[in-house]
């Protein structure tokens, strides 16, 4: 009883063993609101939906109203919450994706604990090496500091992101330079970040340590950090960027940004790069564009990358994707 069953068509079908249950529905980033299942006569209940485009969807069952992930399928979306947890559903097109496993080169993921002075505590962050750093020992690299958003943690950015795997097959491409990325759990940030986690990679890793060679994004939660600390940073970071930023309010903005406006030439002859993304179908697209409008308002130079899509990993992918090879040129 496969769940899910993705056809050649790229249409796909959930299965659910319920002999007890009255209402089961399906919701999930495919489609709008949910659907419901059909109860068969050996008790199973099944629904289709699709041809989806191929892409990574998250999704969920509610069984009599409990949300639930799909206990057929073994591929979990986890966070640091037990709301974020969801079933993951894979629909695969005639070709590779660029987040895909591909027959290329392949960087590291490393893992680390880390005494935080600023926090008083033991923390966690993620490490992505690209390929061939363990064999010229002699290279140093760029770095950039990732984000992840609410409710996640520091392994989200290469297990729902796949970072990895972006930057693996856009090495082998030849579209971007190599560098080291590092995922730090994200809250309680800014101290922990310029106090703790900056002197521990470069005391760990060899890096280019300066800020022409460092730049530092994030989503959401992640990239509302990412602004504020690389835009009122500029001894630290030259490449700044947020993907759906959670901003705060409008009327903050002039004085967290103070410094940055108080001198715009200043600071853009001093940054490299601020990219601001965010999927028009996002609740977060308002504070996104208004934070654009900001920028200009202020003389500040940035690109503001306005597309399809929601607050989901797809948008999130796809921006890194496209962000990555413009850093460190």
């Amino acid at each position: 009883m496969p769940s899910p069953d993705v056809g050649a068509d790229r249409r796909v079908t959930f299965r659910l063993l319920a002999p007890n249950a009255h209402d089961v529905t399906l919701s999930g980033e495919f489609m709008q609101g949910e659907k419901p299942f059909t109860k068969g006569e050996d008790a199973v209940w099944s629904v289709s939906v699709g041809p989806l485009e191929p892409e990574i969807y998250h999704y969920n069952f509610t069984i009599d109203g409990v949300r639930t992930i799909d206990p057929g399928n073994p591929e979990v979306k986890t966070g640091s919450t037990p709301s974020t947890i969801s079933s993951i559903l894979v629909v695969r097109g005639d070709a590779p994706a660029f987040y895909d496993a591909q027959n290329v080169p392949h960087g590291q993921i490393r893992t680390h604990w880390y005494p935080s002075k600023a926090l008083n505590n033991i923390r966690r962050l993620t490490v992505y090496t690209p390929p061939g750093y363990d064999r010229d020992l002699q290279a140093r690299y760029p770095v950039v500091y990732l984000f992840h958003g609410a409710n996640a943690d520091e392994n989200a950015w290469y297990r729902l992101g796949r970072v990895n795997l972006i930057l693996d097959n856009l090495l082998a491409a030849g579209k971007a330079k190599p560098f080291i990325v590092v995922m730090p759990f994200g809250y309680g940030v800014e101290k922990d970040l310029v106090a703790d986690v900056i002197p521990y990679v470069e005391s760990q890793y060899r890096t280019v340590a300066d800020r022409e060679h460092r730049a530092i994004v994030g989503l959401s939660m992640g990239g509302g950090q990412a602004l504020s600390m690389g835009l009122n940073h500029l001894d630290l970071f030259s490449y700044v960027g947020g993907f759906s930023s959670g901003l705060g309010r409008a009327s903050e903005w002039p004085q967290t940004y103070a410094s940055l406006i108080k001198h715009p030439d200043a600071a853009n002859k001093q940054l490299r790069l601020v990219w601001v993304g965010c999927g028009k179908e996002d609740g977060a697209f308002a504070a996104s564009k208004g934070f654009s409008s900001f920028l200009d308002e202020h003389h500040v130079a940035h690109t503001f990358r306005e597309t399809s899509g929601a607050h989901t990993w797809m948008v999130w992918r796809r921006y890194m994707n496209e962000l990555s090879p413009l850093l460190f040129r």
